[in-house]
């Protein structure tokens, strides 16, 4: 059996949770999401827990029952809670600014970037423009927004510029010898 497949999954008050022939909707105070159910795997709704079993020991069944478990037990907590990502923007000049919808990175290009945000992805801006910090429901598109906005200039390895994950480290190389 599964080990991360196997657990039970609670529901908090106000996450309504349903199942229907393969799809799973999860629904609650901060937005709704759904799942399809992959082949070999089925769901039990049972008083405040779902439980996922598989049907049998296939390999591909086995992998599916963890990783379903594992993106469900995501959009229970994402509706209720919600999940934050913070990068930081490190460097002489670079800073960010929220106009409306867009995200105004000025990063050392001769121009500034804006960036919109997708929907159901929320920034805020501190620490005077070197902190941003996304919130969203959904963890699938809060990761790629935050991995889209590290891509207009990923940390470099000689000065440690750019924009970084909260708590990454970036290993730094010696410069060039003097010799």
């Amino acid at each position: 059996m599964s080990r991360i497949g196997k657990l039970p999954i609670s529901i908090p008050k106000g996450v309504d949770v349903k199942i229907t022939d393969k799809a799973i909707l999860v629904k609650g105070k901060l937005g709704e999401l759904s799942e399809t159910i992959p082949s070999g795997v089925n769901a039990v709704v049972d008083n405040d827990t779902l439980n996922f079993t598989r049907v049998d020991d296939q390999k591909q069944h086995r992998i599916n029952h963890g990783m379903i478990r594992s993106i469900v037990s995501n959009m229970v907590k994402g509706v209720s809670e919600g999940f934050t990502r913070n990068l930081n923007i490190i460097g002489v000049g670079y800073r960010a600014e929220m106009k409306g919808n867009f995200l105004v990175l000025s990063l050392g290009y001769s121009h500034p970037i804006y960036y919109e945000l997708p929907k159901g992805v929320t920034a805020e801006v501190q620490e005077r423009g070197v902190l941003i910090v996304l919130k969203a429901y959904d963890k699938i598109v809060l990761g790629q927004t935050a991995s889209e906005i590290r891509a207009f200039r990923p940390p470099e390895p000689y000065k440690g510029k750019g924009i970084r994950y909260q708590g990454e480290r970036v290993r730094q190389k010696e410069g060039k010898a003097k010799g």
